[in-house]
């Protein structure tokens, strides 16, 4: 395995989190970012999630809090478009990604998986896409009742202290889901186990992606 990804190593690390659902970043992505934000020269992240109320709003702000510890600057948006109707609210989600072009120039993009079983993680991952053409953009997973997972091509095992400070900051901030029959540290856990199988992982704890198109600028 060669690890491809190319970053600039003389400034922080320009990171977009973009994701439908208040605690999608932090499944997806949560122990990556972290490992991120702990490079040399650190990193910078903008982290924006489309759909929201007030109760689910004041858990992701206290849960992105905690995830961008350590950040050389973060900037969070939350807004509320509604759940499950972001197809029908395209154009409106699309302004929304036009204004993030006059944002500072991201060196990765993470994201929802294409292929998701979910409309509104569609729909997050299409416009994506439109909008970050030249671009390093990672798709991220969600298990859920669908069965949507597929076979990711790019791996990032993460360590026993990212894995549980990931797993563990989720259940904590997102009380909301508790009730949800899936949203437990036996699904995070398992799904970060069987990627650590899959790429070998010291650790045995890894997130996967999904990476559409991966250009290797080094001399």
């Amino acid at each position: 395995m060669i690890p491809l990804l190319t970053v600039a190593q003389d400034r922080p690390l320009r990171i977009l989190c973009l994701g439908a659902h208040c605690d999608d970043i932090e499944i997806g992505c949560g122990a990556t970012l972290r490992k991120l934000i702990a490079r040399t020269h650190g990193a910078e992240l903008a982290w924006h999630v489309f759909s929201s109320n007030p109760a689910r709003a004041q858990e992701a702000e206290r849960s992105a809090t905690r995830f961008l510890e350590g950040a050389v600057a973060s900037q969070v948006e939350i807004r509320e478009f509604r759940n499950g109707y972001f197809p029908f609210n395209g154009a409106e989600i699309k302004d929304c990604f036009e204004a993030l072009k006059s944002g500072p120039e991201p060196d990765i993009v993470f994201t929802h998986y294409g292929k998701d079983a979910h409309q509104d993680h569609r729909t997050i991952s299409e416009l994506t896409w439109n909008t970050f053409r030249n671009h390093q953009i990672l798709e991220y997973e969600i298990a859920k009742y669908d069965g949507d997972l597929g076979a990711p091509n790019f791996f990032v095992p993460a360590g026993k202290a990212d894995t549980d400070f990931k797993i563990s900051t989720i259940l904590q901030c997102f009380a909301t889901q508790a009730s949800k029959q899936w949203f437990d540290d036996r699904t995070f856990y398992a799904l970060m186990r069987l990627r650590g199988i899959e790429c070998n992982a010291d650790s045995g704890y890894a997130e996967a992606f999904y990476a559409r198109k991966t250009v290797f600028s080094g001399t």
